[in-house]
């Protein structure tokens, strides 16, 4: 057997790597990975080449510390199964099923700390991360009992937040993407009524109290904007990466005391912070994904051989897929 590590290597380009198996050393432990999800929004961008190549991938996670610049690891989410560990480390650790915040490969040494122990099935823990990301939405939404609340994109993350919405006390939940299927998706897990963006104007009776922008599309944050009401809050959670952003703010919008807010997992905002942690938020997560089947979210699997047709699969007909897959058995 081999160690096999996906990599972007250019614009549009990605390749399978291969290595021997490595061993942990002290204080660490070896995974073998069973299953890794794709990201269609950060990973998108990787792959198009619109992110800044100097910028620093994640200083919270301990498996990225690089840039952006070709060619480079990543993804975020992958489950698997400790096979090996080195001097010092509990041989308890042996055999645990865990989740990991790591690039796509076959093989990879962590430290334990950095690990998820899971009982969950493997679809539901490939979804902690963007379910966190959703929750973290909500948090620095706040969404108060009949509020009016829009949400632009219907991605993976954009339909966990949707599920997550949908639970609240709200009048109204709306939901807009371009691709039908997703629409569809995104009332099955309860959005009141799900619109595409050129339908938007007829579809929205009254202002929005709360509008989230995920689409990754920046011409839909104006339009999270504009449905918003007077003193109303978009959470702006998309990354453009280095896709230009043109706003219109030149009309209603200086009397609107429309809040702007940006939102990013990371971290957690200061104004939660003196009551929640990642790990309070993670807990969170793992009990509500517990409950929940989302399994509709799953749309293809690929063995990371086939990584390149994942990408083009995304890149072409972004009707077909929601959530990708990758095996490595």
């Amino acid at each position: 057997m081999t160690r096999r590590a996906l990599y972007f290597t250019g614009p549009r380009s990605v390749e399978v790597r291969t290595s021997s198996i490595p061993d942990p050393d002290a204080g660490e432990v070896r995974v073998q990975t069973r299953r890794s999800t794709v990201s269609p929004g950060t990973e998108m961008l990787v792959y198009r080449d619109e992110v800044p190549p100097e910028l620093v991938v994640d200083e919270t996670i301990d498996a990225f510390d690089n840039t952006f610049s070709y060619p480079l690891q990543y993804g975020y989410a992958s489950v698997g199964r400790v096979t090996a560990v080195g001097e010092g480390v509990d041989d308890e650790w042996l055999e645990q099923r865990v989740f990991a915040f790591n690039p796509h490969e076959s093989h990879f040494l962590a430290d334990p700390e950095t690990l998820v122990p899971t009982a969950l099935s493997d679809e539901r823990a490939l979804l902690i991360p963007n379910t966190e990301t959703a929750v973290n939405f909500v948090m620095d939404a706040r969404p108060r009992i009949g509020a009016r609340v829009v949400v632009f994109g219907q991605g993976p993350i954009g339909l966990l937040t949707t599920a997550l919405l949908s639970e609240f006390p709200l009048s109204e939940l709306v939901t807009v993407d371009r691709y039908e299927p997703r629409r569809r998706l995104s009332e099955s897990l309860g959005a009141d009524r799900a619109v595409s963006p050129d339908a938007l104007g007829s579809a929205i009776e009254a202002d929005a109290d709360v509008a989230f922008e995920l689409s990754g599309n920046p011409t839909a944050l104006d339009d999270a904007i504009d449905v918003a009401g007077y003193a109303g809050t978009v959470i702006v959670g998309s990354w453009y990466g280095t896709k230009d952003v043109a706003l219109d703010l030149g009309g209603t919008y200086h009397r609107s005391h429309i809040r702007l807010r940006s939102s990013q997992v990371s971290r957690i905002d200061p104004d939660h912070a003196d009551r929640w942690d990642k790990d309070r938020r993670l807990d969170v997560v793992r009990s509500w994904l517990a409950e929940h089947d989302l399994s509709a979210l799953f749309t293809h699997e690929f063995d990371i051989e086939h990584a390149a047709d994942a990408y083009r699969l995304l890149e072409e007909r972004q009707d077909e897929a929601v959530q990708i897959v990758f095996t490595y058995e």
